[in-house]
C-alpha cells in the first residue's frame, strides 16, 4: 500500500511539471534563489502568470519563498536536491535538464 501512495504522489508531482514555464522556473532556481522580477526578466512573462506558476510549484512543494524586504525570494524546496550536472532529484525520480 505504501508504494501505491508514493506512486500517486509521484504522478501528482510530475503532472505539475508537465508545463514548460514551471520547468523553466525550476531550472532558473537550480543556480540560485531569485526574485520574481529577476525571473520575469529572463522568462519574459507577465508577472501575474509567473506568480500563478510559482504558486502551483509552492503547493506541490517544489519551491519555497521567504520575505526579502518588500519582495519575496524564491528557492528550491529543501526536499528538491540538485544533483551533479543539471539534474534535480525529486525524491520519486530524477529530472535532468540539457
Amino acid at each position: 500500500m505504501a508504494s501505491t501512495i508514493q506512486e500517486s504522489e509521484c504522478v501528482k508531482r510530475l503532472k505539475v511539471l508537465a508545463d514548460e514555464t514551471r520547468l523553466a522556473v525550476l531550472e532558473l532556481l537550480m543556480n540560485s534563489p531569485k526574485h520574481v522580477g529577476e525571473m520575469n526578466a529572463i522568462l519574459g512573462l507577465e508577472q501575474s502568470l509567473l506568480s500563478h506558476h510559482l504558486q502551483v510549484l509552492r503547493q506541490a512543494n517544489f519551491v519555497v519563498k521567504e520575505r526579502d524586504g518588500k519582495a519575496f525570494l524564491y528557492s528550491l524546496a529543501p526536499e528538491v536536491k540538485v544533483t551533479t550536472g543539471k539534474a534535480l532529484n525529486l525524491g520519486c525520480c530524477v529530472l535532468s535538464f540539457k
